[in-house]
């Protein structure tokens, strides 16, 4: 049976914001936190559906459409700055009222959930960052060139078939790619250029310091996004951070090694999400 229970928009921090929940408040019921997925800057939410409808039979599970993705607001004028997706964020959780709530982010949203939490917004509970990229001003390149995403999304706007994207994503499944090739038009290419920019510009590692609650760091095998001396630095810059490594994965974990992405989060949302029969 499925946990999926609707897709809504609600407006918050000045936008409309699309999401989709899974789970409702069963979790709530067994004293769980909620759970906001922010996924990565082309992963539009319904791409990250797969894994909310594990999340949606513990936690009250909700993923969402940063802005310029999938169905949230976007336009030539709209401020895509990480400072604006992570007020995005903590504007959300205040408006469908969420008392007490984790962030797990992907990629470009483990940044996101960074930036929010060093404000210390009123129900954050725990921080998971999901193989963050970790360039910025000093540091080296995050692995992926500008041109895969700004390519990629030309061919779906023109329309593609799941074979087309294939180049793009040579070890993903027919049924994921198919899914990309239908969402990624809803990328704005102006928002994608910002947040890749952005990947460069903005420095996290200056946010980890005031980040106060629980913190996991999940790191992807293969990608070479995260390193060693990477995970020895953030361990200083958050004390007492929990390290979680996923074999057998690149950089998007959960399509490499779904069932590794589970278990690598332990108890530390509240609850195994341990597949239910």
């Amino acid at each position: 049976m499925s946990a999926f229970l609707y897709g809504a928009n609600v407006h918050a921090n000045g936008i409309r914001q699309h999401y989709l929940r899974y789970g409702g408040n069963e979790g709530e019921r067994a004293g769980r936190d909620a759970v906001v997925i922010v996924p990565g800057i082309t992963s539009p939410a319904i791409t990250w559906g797969f894994v909310a409808e594990r999340f949606g039979q513990h936690f009250d599970t909700y993923v969402l459409d940063v802005r310029g993705r999938g169905l949230s607001e976007a336009s030539d004028t709209l401020d895509y700055s990480l400072d604006a997706q992570a007020a995005d964020v903590i504007e959300f959780a205040k408006a469908l009222g969420l008392k007490r709530y984790s962030i797990v982010g992907h990629s470009m949203g483990g940044r996101i959930g960074v930036r929010a939490a060093r404000s210390e917004p009123e129900g954050l509970t725990r921080l998971v960052m999901v193989d963050p990229p970790v360039s910025g001003p000093g540091r080296r390149e995050y692995p992926s060139k500008l041109p895969w995403y700004v390519d990629s999304m030309a061919l779906a706007r023109k329309g593609c078939s799941a074979e087309e994207m294939r180049a793009f994503c040579p070890t993903w499944t027919q049924e994921q790619l198919q899914l990309r090739a239908e969402w990624l038009h809803t990328c704005d290419e102006r928002a994608i250029i910002t947040s890749f920019e952005d990947f460069h510009k903005d420095d996290v590692h200056a946010d980890m310091p005031k980040v106060k609650v629980p913190t996991m760091l999940m790191v992807a095998e293969r990608g070479d996004v995260i390193r060693e001396e990477d995970i020895e630095e953030i361990k200083t810059l958050i004390p007492g951070v929990a390290i979680s490594h996923v074999n057998d994965a690149g950089h998007m974990i959960p399509w490499d090694n779904e069932e590794g992405f589970y278990e690598a989060f332990g108890n530390f949302l509240g609850a195994p999400l341990t597949r239910r029969a």
